[in-house]
């Protein structure tokens, strides 16, 4: 696996780029008009990401209907020195369709403990949690 980064402005505009032609814009978000999305943002967008492809695979191969799904990820950052990387990232799901609640919890399970390489890399120091919504209701 193997990405480009190349600088596209005089400041901090930065556009990433995978072997297949795919990009992300990069920025400095702390700075007025940024054009794309922080590095630790990115991070966050990877969690979701990662574990969105696997609860959604999961649940197909179950032959469960989605007819929407969304995630919302937060992290809570600590300062380490002069860095503030994450202490705790936290996924919600939001499914919709004819889906069974409790495979739908499953699948996020099986996501999260097994398959998400994302989290499963920031696992040893992040504290990864999720929840998930079937159809408006929280599954327990």
């Amino acid at each position: 696996m193997k990405i480009t980064l190349n600088r596209i402005n005089d400041d901090f505009l930065f556009e990433c780029t995978n072997s297949q032609g795919n990009s992300i814009l990069l920025d400095n978000t702390s700075q007025p008009g940024a054009k794309g999305v922080s590095p630790m943002e990115s991070v966050l967008m990877a969690v979701a990401g990662c574990s969105g492809i696997d609860v959604v695979s999961i649940l197909k191969k179950q032959r469960q209907e989605i007819t929407d799904f969304k995630a919302e990820v937060e992290g809570e950052r600590i300062p380490v020195e002069d860095a503030k990387p994450f202490k705790s990232v936290k996924v919600k799901f939001l499914l919709e369709g004819n889906i069974d609640p409790k495979k739908a919890l499953k699948a996020a399970q099986l996501s999260f403990e097994k398959y998400c390489s994302v989290s499963k890399t920031l696992e040893p120091t992040v504290e990864i949690g999720y929840e998930v919504f079937v159809n408006g209701e929280k599954v327990d």
